[in-house]
């Protein structure tokens, strides 16, 4: 196959300034993870972290920038009681990648349904106080980010390049519609919040693969 067949070997080049000893891992598996691949569709919202458009009408957003951010981002959630942070994921292909990133930071994660007045009704009878919400996008988890506003809770949230930001606290840019981009970052920022959280002393003892964050486990 041609480079001209490969974009993503194009990404390579074209993120050759990248240092890849600096980056959490190394560039080339961030690039066929694809978590740096956006939509077609462009908002101005998202237009700072867009490092190129694809001749195939495709965003292409900052390597360099979701590095950086997944960094923050890993900080902002080890600065709270993880029993304080929700993480709302409305999409079945994130799914697995929260309940997992959840199950080994003690994050709480709602990927089922999330029900209009979990945050804002005191008598419903799953109503809960967050300090932080994280969502997974803006759009398809609307709900729930518009309840954190109402009540003043901040919000984090993985936003691709066709995602509107208002009222979003921290970006994360991020392609957040595909199995392998979530499952890699979630991968990431598991590491990243456990090392911090000092459940883990360094990364290499981080022993889970990216693979576990792909699928739920079989049951047996």
């Amino acid at each position: 196959m041609t480079e001209e067949a490969k974009p993503e070997a194009k990404e390579a080049k074209a993120e050759e300034t990248l240092d890849a000893k600096d980056t959490l891992v190394p560039l080339d598996k961030y690039l066929s993870a694809g978590i740096h691949i956006g939509t077609q569709r462009k908002l101005k919202d998202m237009s700072k972290f867009i490092y190129k458009v694809r001749p195939d009408g495709l965003s292409v957003l900052d390597v360099s920038e979701i590095d950086k951010r997944i960094r923050a981002a890993s900080t902002m959630l080890a600065n709270y009681d993880p029993k304080k942070i929700m993480v709302v994921c409305a999409r079945d292909v994130g799914r697995p990648a929260v309940k997992k990133f959840c199950d080994l930071t003690g994050i709480t994660p709602i990927i089922t349904r999330f029900m209009p007045g979990s945050l804002t009704n005191p008598a419903y009878a799953k109503y809960t106080e967050p300090e932080l919400l994280f969502i997974i996008d803006p759009g398809a988890d609307k709900q729930a980010l518009m309840e954190a506003l109402k009540m003043n809770i901040p919000i984090i949230s993985l936003c691709d390049s066709n995602n509107m930001t208002q009222h979003i606290d921290f970006i994360l840019p991020c392609n957040n519609k595909g199995k392998k981009s979530l499952s890699m970052l979630f991968w990431i920022l598991s590491r990243e919040v456990m090392l911090k959280q000092k459940k883990i002393k360094k990364a290499d003892d981080f022993k889970y693969t990216v693979e576990e964050f792909e699928d739920f486990p079989e049951q047996e």
